[in-house]
């Protein structure tokens, strides 16, 4: 598509309490840490373009936001390559071994050690993108990356609690310690953290293209670490791991056409929350006023509830995402929405038919949503020694309950909390690339985004800055500070459950990032409850 859209209505104003500007550019990275983005920046300098800004940015998340991501990480990305829209789902499978008699004697999955760890994927990511789309070799994108993990770097204030925060829970954990506390204790910020072994497994995986890390002597050492601390994860299981390019489903929302990644992932019940306020006609209202707050909420339950039931690996579930995602089914789901009051609702029955978030953009048109998590902070807690490798939890995402779709089973993907988004214009051209970080918050903070921006039209940086709500089980929402007491006190009047979250944590209500397509240029915002940056030129 050639077209081109400068919104004319774009509003600059930063009404929020965050002194941050939007950052313009022809090329553009947006990352939660500015050693990230600069590594992205440095490859669009090179010559490269956005796939390996994006697979630079995300090898060194994995070395300076270790509390986020991880050589063992999971990973999703959706990538315009100019031309055409492209999924990738690069989320791991369980075990062989991994069958309901192993958890009988749970009573959830476990969230640490080697039975929440199912194979990783993110590296997978890393060398298809490349492979596919990248301009420059894995070794020359992997280098910054290795330099901070063999010179060191110094850790950034919010990486520095969230690390002394993660010690404190996993530091017993196989490998931890000899890994992330070096001296007995968390690096504390400004302190330089060097990792040889991270540094010399990420020259690994780009002098082989992965292969060493799921066929060779790294696949090697994960299963014999494994074997030893009684986990089941085998050579074999690590071998049959692929990353599948599995497209996207799709949602309208006003004059924009909003994109998911498909289940195992959350992100459709991020489209289905937009459905219902679709057809709830929200809008009306200004963007920060208590009833456009309400039905966003009130929108959200519904598809959560039907995302807990419903979701889990695509080719287990019981109801295919296209019904979930069916006009009449969302209008149905809608009907139930009081506008004057809180609701607690269960999942409906349509007709059978820790995290890093990274945007980057070139000149050329490219624009890339990219995704990788170890869930819960540093995961699983588990560092196979010597090699920097943490791997993700993220087989707690498997329920226990008999017959449900996303019940634990052998070669299997949980359903997942990570989700990168896309937005383009209805007559095919691209127009933001959006994501936000943060465990259950990621598909409500992706409702949030795309209203301020696609409906409302505010510009990324305010998007990111705007105080943000997140539903938190029956009738209770947390709200950040900022929204107005006149806000407040009528969500609590319409009998919301709210709860003002001040200091709960920088996860709480996630980190977006935004990459905003705005005629020849792009418009960029970066979260500010993080470390992170947005860069160009």
């Amino acid at each position: 598509m050639n077209t081109t859209h400068l919104d004319k209505s774009l509003d600059w104003a930063q009404p929020y309490a965050s002194a941050r500007s939007a950052v313009l550019g022809r090329n553009v990275v947006s990352t939660s840490h500015p050693l990230a983005a600069q590594a992205g920046l440095r490859m669009l300098l090179a010559g490269g373009n956005a796939v390996d800004a994006a697979v630079a940015a995300a090898m060194t998340l994995t070395v300076v936001e270790p509390t986020g991501c991880g050589i063992g990480s999971d990973a999703f990305a959706i990538l315009w390559d100019g031309r055409e829209l492209h999924g990738l789902n690069a989320s791991g499978r369980s075990p062989a071994a991994w069958t309901a008699d192993r958890y009988a004697a749970h009573a959830t999955m476990p969230d640490a050690g080697w039975d929440a760890v199912t194979v990783p994927g993110a590296v997978s990511a890393w060398v298809e993108l490349s492979r596919r789309f990248g301009k420059l070799p894995l070794a020359q994108v992997a280098a910054p990356a290795i330099g901070y993990a063999r010179e060191g770097f110094p850790v950034s204030p919010i990486i520095a609690r969230l690390w002394a925060m993660g010690g404190q829970r996993l530091g017993r954990q196989p490998g931890f310690a000899e890994c992330f506390l070096p001296g007995g204790r968390a690096p504390v910020a400004g302190e330089i953290f060097r990792s040889e072994g991270h540094a010399s497994t990420l020259e690994a995986i780009a002098d082989t293209q992965g292969e060493a890390f799921y066929r060779g002597p790294l696949a090697a050492r994960i299963a014999a670490f494994a074997k030893a601390h009684g986990g089941v994860m085998t050579e074999a299981d690590l071998a049959e791991h692929r990353a599948d390019w599995c497209g996207t489903l799709s949602q309208p929302f006003g004059d924009s056409v909003v994109h998911e990644i498909p289940p195992n992932g959350q992100g459709i019940a991020a489209l289905m929350a937009l459905g219902m306020l679709q057809a709830l006609g929200v809008g009306d209202a200004p963007l920060d006023h208590v009833d456009t707050v309400h039905l966003q909420i009130e929108a959200m339950k519904l598809a959560l509830a039907d995302l807990h039931r419903h979701n889990a690996d695509i080719d287990h579930m019981q109801v295919t995402p296209q019904s979930l995602l069916d006009p009449a089914y969302l209008a149905e789901r809608a009907r139930l929405v009081d506008r004057q009051r809180a609701a607690d609702p269960g999942h409906g029955t349509p007709k059978k038919g820790g995290t890093v978030y990274l945007s980057c953009a070139d000149a050329s048109g490219m624009m890339v949503s990219f995704i990788q998590s170890n869930y819960m902070g540093f995961g699983s807690g588990v560092v196979v020694p010597g090699t920097g490798i943490s791997l993700q939890n993220r087989g707690h995402g498997f329920v226990l309950e008999a017959g449900h779709a996303n019940q634990v089973g052998p070669r299997k993907r949980p359903s997942h909390t990570i989700v990168p988004a896309f937005a383009m214009h209805a007559d095919g051209s691209p127009q933001m690339s959006f994501g936000v970080m943060g465990g259950p918050m990621q598909s409500q903070g992706h409702v949030q985004m795309a209203l301020r921006v696609l409906h409302y039209g505010q510009n990324p940086q305010a998007a990111a800055d705007a105080p943000r709500w997140r539903v938190t089980g029956g009738r209770g929402v947390a709200l950040e500070p900022g929204f107005s007491p006149e806000v407040v006190a009528e969500l609590q009047r319409r009998g919301h459950e709210v709860t003002i979250e001040t200091g709960s944590g920088v996860f709480a209500f996630g980190g977006a990032q935004l990459v905003l397509k705005h005629g020849d240029v792009y418009v960029a915002g970066s979260d500010p409850r993080k470390d992170g940056q947005a860069v160009a030129f």
